[in-house]
């Protein structure tokens, strides 16, 4: 972890993790007075602790992200016969704390049982062997691969979400068929789109923000090593240092510098703009043909849900074609909780197919478990078939020694406000030192 960023990056992943997941948790924030509320005052029953950013959901609020988690909590705690009490994170109560920090605080000092935590936060938690290995639960052995390999640390499955993020590019089909181009699968193809957008007026074929552009890095970065033969020895040649994280993203870089050279990005801009709140207003008025966003995105009307237009979420160009990249926060469990059996029991049903089925049912998303299939609108099939067939790259994975999301993003800031490619690579090689001198 890059020590000088920290709070910066804390604050990325924070924001950028979490609210990925449940893009309606808004609607439901929670006060100071309400940081530790029970959800039931019945004494006589077992209690679990959970700590998350989000209260349990209040009456006659639409929430619907926050809501399906609910009810699978609600299925536990019929099941089990227990209480499970929401202690929740408010920015107000921490004051300068990040939800990160408090995370790594509580879980640190044993206050909780169950959590909700971020990559960043599992990595780290998960090498100081703090995390229960969730490898031990019955439900476990119906994950994806995905889950199992973004989430396994020092060979320990330290969390497990409830839902896989896939994030892609979202395109406007119209706007490419005007112009009698094929959906791009190599960086080269969409290079050329690029092109031919711009020799046609367009002035910015790219909307951009300053959070998701990383995500063109990692497809050309990793899309070799997610879907070859030796994943798990080229990732221990990385944390060996064996191997190099400059070298692979450099490629990366050197593309998203050619895109800024050439007018494909503005990158003043796109340093400047929130996700979707920035970019969205010009894609939607098809002033632009493309932006990147997450599964969740296409199904929610606040951002690309109903759009005028036939929108088509593909995977970002990579030499293999085209690349989901996939993020996952994950629940875990304190290895020294005060309630272990019983906490074990609740992550146990909350993670069954029944549970997980009527979770991705409600919120539309891609199930952790291979056993959940939930169908997917139109727009979100190529993504989806790429998903199924096992083919990504991860943008978070709790087994490398540098943490991906959050490093990247930064130092595709930095190239957005002038650094130089071999700069931005140097910030890599600092921070695979610093994970090696550990």
């Amino acid at each position: 972890m890059k020590m000088n960023r920290m709070g910066t990056f804390n604050k990325l992943t924070a924001a950028c993790m979490i609210g990925i997941m449940t893009l309606t948790l808004a609607a439901c924030s929670s006060s100071a007075n309400t940081k530790e509320n029970l959800v039931s005052n019945d004494d006589d029953k077992k209690i679990i602790n959970l700590f998350g950013p989000m209260e349990k959901s209040k009456p006659n609020v639409d929430n619907i992200a926050r809501t399906a988690f609910d009810l699978t909590i609600e299925m536990a705690e019929k099941d089990l016969d227990l209480t499970v009490r929401y202690r929740t994170y408010t920015a107000e109560n921490y004051q300068e704390k990040t939800y990160d920090d408090v995370s790594l605080d509580r879980l640190r000092n044993n206050m909780d049982d169950l959590y909700l935590l971020n990559p960043d936060t599992i990595q780290i938690l998960g090498s100081e062997d703090r995390l229960l290995d969730l490898s031990v639960l019955d439900n476990a052995k119906n994950l994806r691969e995905v889950v199992k390999t973004a989430n396994t640390v020092n060979g320990k499955l330290a969390a497990i979400p409830q839902e896989v993020v896939a994030h892609g590019l979202f395109v406007n089909k119209d706007m490419f068929d005007k112009y009698n181009l094929n959906l791009p699968n190599t960086p080269e193809e969409f290079m050329e789109c690029c092109k031919v957008f711009k020799e046609n007026g367009i002035e910015t074929p790219i909307g951009a923000n300053r959070w998701w552009l990383e995500n063109f890095v990692f497809a050309q970065a990793y899309a070799d090593l997610y879907n070859g033969d030796h994943t798990d020895a080229l990732i221990e040649a990385l944390n060996k240092g064996d191997a190099k994280y400059s070298d692979y993203m450099r490629p990366g870089f050197e593309y998203l510098k050619e895109l800024i050279d050439k007018g494909y990005i503005d990158a003043k801009t796109a340093y400047t703009y929130e996700a979707i709140e920035g970019e969205g207003a010009d894609f939607l008025a098809q002033k632009t043909p493309i932006v990147m966003a997450y599964w969740a995105a296409a199904n929610s009307e606040t951002a690309y849900g109903k759009p005028d237009f036939n929108l088509q979420v593909i995977g970002f160009p990579s030499k293999l074609g085209q690349m989901p990249v996939v993020s996952m926060t994950g629940y875990a469990i304190c290895a020294n909780a005060e309630h272990l059996e019983d906490t074990s029991d609740v992550l146990n049903i909350i993670l069954s197919d029944e549970a997980l089925q009527l979770y991705a049912e409600t919120n539309k998303v891609i199930s952790p478990s291979k056993n959940v299939e939930v169908e997917c609108i139109d727009a979100l099939k190529p993504l989806n078939d790429k998903i199924n067939d096992n083919v990504y790259v991860l943008g978070s994975n709790a087994g490398m020694n540098v943490e991906q999301w959050g490093n990247t993003c930064l130092i595709v800031r930095d190239l957005l406000n002038g650094a130089t490619v071999d700069e931005c690579m140097a910030e890599f090689d600092k921070l695979q030192e610093e994970a090696l001198s550990k």
